[in-house]
């Protein structure tokens, strides 16, 4: 029998269709996010302390998301009795209420997502999957189990690609404390070479190549 190869999702791909069991009800994945970008964020398993700071830093910063229209949406496979369980420890001992859903995935949904890597043992990855609007999936991370995620670059990676969609810009380093040119945005390079004389009269730049401004 032909062993079952995890599918390590592209950038660019159609986010998997997935039916799943939350804490919130069933759910169409990309389907009910119609619309709507979103973050989907594995962990390997409900009542371990890396995961429960993840999840204490991610429902801190929801206001954030949904300043940005992006929804939250944990996983892991762990069943729904046992996220509702968890989530009840975190609102009674840690003095916070998780707000988003969880999925209970089972094995069939880890692998659509790449989310199993038989290296780092049975249980799930940290994966971060960005999608947009379309259900297209735009940013992936995969951590370890034993390194916890940095909250603040989930949000600082939606807002840059919300702000590279919008004005047709790409985003530098570190943006917006980017060390040579700030909160700046790069332009894109130039189509030919009448762009290229007029490049550096229009914005400021290290050369044609690297040209920047701000919004």
């Amino acid at each position: 029998m032909s062993e079952e190869k995890t599918h390590m999702p592209l950038l660019g791909d159609d986010f998997p269709e997935l039916k799943v069991k939350t804490t919130h009800g069933p759910m169409n994945i990309p389907g009910d996010l119609k619309g709507s970008w979103f973050v989907l964020f594995s962990h390997p398993a409900d009542f371990t302390p890396v995961c429960t700071t993840e999840f204490y830093g991610f429902q801190k910063r929801v206001k954030e998301f949904d300043k940005m229209g992006c929804k939250l949406i944990g996983m892991s496979i762990d069943q729904v009795y046992s996220h509702i369980k968890w989530v009840e420890w975190i609102k009674e001992n840690l003095d916070l209420e998780i707000t988003f859903p969880i999925v209970a995935a089972n094995d069939e949904v880890a692998m659509k997502l790449g989310m199993l890597h038989p290296g780092k043992g049975t249980n799930t990855v940290r994966a971060v999957f960005i999608g947009d609007p379309q259900g297209k999936i735009r940013l992936i991370l995969y951590y370890p189990q034993e390194i916890g995620r940095n909250m603040d670059e989930v949000v600082r990676a939606v807002k840059a690609l919300q702000l590279s969609d919008k004005n047709g810009v790409a985003v530098p380093a570190n943006w917006p404390d980017n060390e040579l040119i700030k909160d700046h945005v790069i332009i894109p390079p130039p189509g030919h070479v009448k762009d290229v004389a007029e490049r550096t009269k229009q914005y400021d730049c290290y050369d044609w190549w690297f040209c920047h401004k701000s919004l």
